[in-house]
């Protein structure tokens, strides 16, 4: 399945979790899902993204490993189900945009939390989830300045008046 399809699968769930072990499902979802686009980017994306790609595929690990795994069938991972990574730019805008909803539904779940280990397991996730937030966005960056220097490499290479 496509990056930008499952991604929008996790907002949608991440939106609907009901309780507190529905959204850190979810968030460990969401973390899951960053780190096998991270990993999959490292190998096959462009050149330029590879060592932010990696930083983000350990970044989303550690998100991973903060939180108490949901119990999942192999088939409920969404992680499992990448495929597809069409679209670099458009995978990573989107999910940008998940994992800030991931630190806002964190939020929601500390400031509720009934015990100290959610509330410190939560704080953890949250840095975990800006820290891959802050890799895309870096990535985002190197992407359009790539494209820049191949429209100033082409707008010199053409010839002039055409």
């Amino acid at each position: 399945m496509d990056a930008v399809r499952l991604i929008l699968t996790s907002r949608r769930a991440l939106a609907g979790g009901a309780d507190t072990g529905e959204i850190l499902a979810e968030v460990w979802q969401a973390q899951a899902l960053a780190q096998a686009i991270g990993s999959r980017l490292a190998v096959s994306g462009p050149p330029e993204l590879r060592g932010e790609a990696l930083g983000l595929t350990e970044l989303a690990g550690r998100g991973c490993g903060v939180l108490d795994p949901p119990e999942l069938d192999l088939g409920d991972l969404r992680a499992a189900q990448l495929t597809e990574l069409a679209d670099a730019r458009e995978t990573l805008l989107c999910l940008s945009g998940l994992l800030g909803e991931v630190g806002i539904a964190l939020v929601g779940v500390a400031s509720a939390a009934a015990d100290e280990a959610t509330y410190w397991q939560c704080m953890e996730a949250i840095d975990a989830a800006d820290e891959s937030r802050d890799r895309v966005l870096e990535m985002l960056r190197k992407l359009a300045a790539r494209e820049e220097a191949l429209q100033e490499n082409d707008n010199r290479n053409s010839p002039s008046g055409v």
